[in-house]
């Protein structure tokens, strides 16, 4: 199993806090909007005797709200073609066991979301990547690239849209491009849609809105990021194909029930107003406009602009991430201060990419972003002048 890239580093930041250095976590996507209040008044103010299980596949009144909401960005879905799991996780996790057997191969374009890593362990398949470059702003590989990877033994493409850790937001063109791709060799198209509300610029366009492909298309969602509900634990696949509904049913079951609380959390943030992303939007897009100014303006530095989500990878001029970001924590502080990151290399699966890339998070305010990257070009220009 592999380590986390977000996380492997959480004991050099606590050291660091322990000896007063106030440490910019741009290494978590941990939003630092409030959850609303609303959503937290549904938990506090719950009205029963008894906590208890739900419906193995989330309670029904749930999963009907959930129909007018996908209604109305676009996704036809039916009430029964929901499984509410515990996190977006589960749901990956539990798409995998149910359409893939040990030894199957899934393709994913890379950088990818790391704990994709993990899953593919825990469900005994083998992650093959097609790697997307910083220089192009990783978009979609070229047709050829997918079609070279593919065996007997592939069984689905996943994707993340927009994407973790790139911010890279996906095209209807490039969606219908891996239509094209799944269709021809029956492959499953597994799209985690986490991030769906934070489009800068352009429009989100669902898999579940490609045509021709109901029973090769699985989708994740959570509402962790949309409703900084990270700690609810709720999430939901959602798939049209009966037979992967029915298979990911039975480990439902076994895991009995997803978490009660955050269901009633989930329902509860779906009546809040239709406005709501309005503001929250357009304060991740004033962080990534900063970060990414402040990024390009660091000497060697290179990053791309997302177009969506609240991740951004970066190049810098360093042979190796890892040791920088851990040199950050243990070594440095500028005005008692330092910043911690997710090196690249983590979110890869080919050896050797990403040695001199990092994943930052814009979750913290606009004059934390800016503190943050004071202490990313002063700890820049120390490191590579240290020896």
């Amino acid at each position: 199993m592999p380590a986390s890239p977000i996380r492997k580093l959480v004991p050099y930041a606590e050291s660091a806090k322990k000896k007063g250095v106030r440490v910019y976590h741009l290494n978590i996507g941990q939003p630092d909007i409030e959850t609303p209040k609303p959503v937290l008044d549904a938990v506090r103010h719950s009205d029963f005797k008894i906590l208890e299980y739900s419906h193995s596949a989330g309670n029904e009144s749930y999963r009907r709200k959930l129909v007018k909401y996908y209604e109305g960005v676009g996704v036809q879905i039916d009430h029964t073609e929901i499984i509410i799991t515990t996190g977006g996780s589960e749901a990956i996790l539990f798409g995998m066991l149910g359409c893939l057997d040990a030894g199957d191969e899934v393709i994913i374009p890379e950088p990818f979301y790391a704990n994709y890593n993990g899953f593919a362990v825990e469900a005994g398949v083998k992650v093959v990547p097609v790697t997307s470059g910083i220089e192009d702003g990783f978009s979609l590989p070229p047709i050829a690239a997918f079609e070279e990877k593919i065996t007997p033994r592939t069984k689905a493409v996943i994707i993340c849209n927009p994407n973790n850790p790139t911010g890279y937001l996906y095209s209807r063109d490039e969606l219908e491009t891996l239509r094209d791709i799944v269709k021809r060799h029956d492959l499953y198209l597994f799209s985690d849609e986490a991030y769906r509300e934070f489009c800068y610029t352009g429009t989100h366009f669902s898999a579940l809105q490609l045509s021709g492909v109901d029973d090769n298309v699985i989708m994740v969602d959570t509402i962790s990021k949309r409703y900084s509900s990270c700690g609810a634990r709720i999430g939901a696949l959602l798939t049209r194909n009966r037979q992967v509904l029915d298979t990911v049913l039975k480990f439902a079951q076994a895991r009995l029930s997803p978490p009660s609380f955050g269901q009633i959390a989930g329902e509860a943030a779906l009546d809040l107003p239709h406005d709501y992303f309005n503001a929250t939007r357009e304060e991740y897009q004033l962080r990534r406009d900063t970060l990414v100014k402040r990024l390009n303006n660091i000497p060697g530095v290179f990053c791309p602009n997302p177009g969506g989500a609240f991740y951004a990878m970066a190049k810098l001029p360093v042979t190796d991430s890892d040791d920088f970001c851990q040199w950050l924590l243990e070594s440095f502080s500028y005005n008692d201060q330092t910043v911690m990151m997710a090196p690249g290399s983590g979110f890869y699966s080919t050896p050797d990419l990403g040695k001199n890339e990092v994943r930052l998070a814009y979750v913290l305010n606009v004059e934390a972003i800016n503190s943050a990257m004071d202490c990313l070009e002063k700890g820049l220009e120390i490191y590579n002048n240290k020896v």
